[in-house]
């Protein structure tokens, strides 16, 4: 492939992706449903995390783990209980599960709270 090529394939890439149309069939939807940048950050690792697959599949489950967390995930993240954490259990996307669901929640509050 040529520059001119490339540049071709690449400005068509920009044409698809780089629009609010893409937004709607795509996970990316999932952080730009909050404001608060860390709320941002959460939804979009989280949904990061589950992105493999048919993405109305990764939808749906992002929107799940959203619910689990309340829509707030931060808040949810920082002040959660143990007991909290039992609603977790149930979530599964392939292969990742309420276990590793769980453990991403106590990690991020790490994060958030030491570094």
């Amino acid at each position: 492939m040529n520059k001119s090529e490339l540049k071709s394939f690449l400005d068509e890439k920009v044409d698809l992706y780089n629009n609010p149309n893409f937004i709607d069939s795509d996970p990316i939807q999932i952080p730009h449903g909050f404001s608060l940048k860390e709320d941002i950050e959460i939804a979009g690792f989280l949904s990061a995390t589950i992105a493999w697959g048919n993405r109305k599949m990764i939808i749906n489950n992002s929107k799940k783990m959203m619910d689990f967390m309340g829509n707030s995930p931060y808040d949810f993240v920082m002040n959660h209980q143990e007991y909290h954490l039992e609603k977790l259990e149930n979530f599964v996307h392939r292969t990742f599960n309420g276990g590793d669901f769980t453990t991403f929640i106590k990690g991020l509050k790490h994060i958030y709270a030491n570094h």
